[in-house]
């Protein structure tokens, strides 16, 4: 059995390998044929030559982006571990432009390579339609680009909707006004703009319709001029709906189009307006269409695997 012998020698070990080992316990799901050890400032590998190979390579890498930025967890483990391309393309994939200096000092950026190819297509279209499961940060990478688009103003306002497919009975039971019974439904669109925005300005905003969080009904007879508008959750739209919605494209607009076909909630025979949308429209120019994945899950690493079941059920069953 092949041996391969890492020291490190520049970096603190106990923060490189995590709280009990975690990182190292990372490592070795990833590697499942190698068996890796870890004690004091080394860490032992054995297995074939090709896989140890393989192995120091990326150990390479994370030692590397750890001297360089003091940190390492789970989603920039796994980056790196399963990234195409070398250190720099990585490093610029994980620690990508900073869209938004958000409330509290935080940061907001792509934290995925898919989520960065969904920020450069942004510059390049005026329209993006953004699929993918739940938790691959579509919405919050969307709403990190309208905050920003403000901020630079390159728009004069935001404008964020839903197509409220409970805006029939179920939100007739809900107390309080139309805007108390409608912010349930577009929490997390609320949820997004806290990171980004103050409290007090963005209250500010929504007073002065600088910032418009609306169901889909509120669009019709609009012309949205000077505005990132993004539809979220589209996969709940109709036909009518989504040609409505999208023909309402002004001046200077930006529009994002995202949602999970995977997670349709329209009664049976009703065709999902966003389904058809990208049949319809994939070959226009100045239209970009991404597909995220499992991959770009920054959730709970459970997600992941709850998302990967569900496929494989559906894959099944289809």
């Amino acid at each position: 059995m092949n041996e391969l012998i890492i020291e490190l020698t520049e970096i603190n070990p106990k923060e490189f390998f995590g709280t009990q080992n975690i990182n190292i316990e990372l490592l070795k799901k990833y590697y499942p044929k190698l068996k890796i050890v870890a004690r004091g400032n080394k860490i032992k590998a054995y297995g074939e030559e090709e896989l140890l190979e393989e192995f120091d390579k990326r150990l390479d890498m994370l030692v590397t982006h750890f001297g360089k930025y003091n940190k390492l967890d789970e989603n920039t483990i796994e980056r790196i571990l399963t990234s195409e391309g070398g250190q720099d393309e990585i490093d610029a994939k994980i620690n990508g432009e900073v869209l938004v200096h958000g409330a509290n000092g935080r940061l907001i950026k792509a934290q995925t390579a898919n989520q960065q190819r969904l920020v450069e297509l942004m510059k390049k279209n005026d329209m993006v339609f953004a699929i993918g499961p739940a938790g691959t940060g579509k919405t919050y990478t969307g709403v990190a680009l309208a905050v920003k688009a403000l901020k630079e103003k390159q728009v004069r306002r935001i404008i964020l909707t839903r197509p409220a497919v409970e805006a029939g009975e179920n939100l007739g039971f809900l107390p309080g006004d139309l805007k108390e019974k409608l912010d349930p439904y577009m929490q997390p669109l609320y949820d997004a703009l806290r990171d980004m925005i103050p409290p007090e300005k963005l209250q500010n905003y929504i007073e002065t319709g600088i910032i418009q969080i609306a169901p889909m009904a509120f669009m019709r007879g609009r012309t949205l001029d000077n505005a990132f508008v993004i539809l979220d959750e589209a996969q709940n739209t109709t036909h009518a709906q989504m040609k409505m919605f999208l023909t309402r494209m002004g001046k200077n607009a930006k529009f994002m189009i995202t949602g999970d076909p995977g997670q349709i909630d329209l009664p049976r025979r009703i065709t999902s307006g966003l389904k058809e949308a990208i049949l319809v429209l994939k070959d226009i120019k100045g239209i970009g269409i991404l597909y995220l994945d499992d991959k770009d899950v920054i959730r709970h690493r459970l997600v992941k695997e709850i998302i990967a079941s569900y496929k494989s059920i559906e894959h099944n069953n289809s």
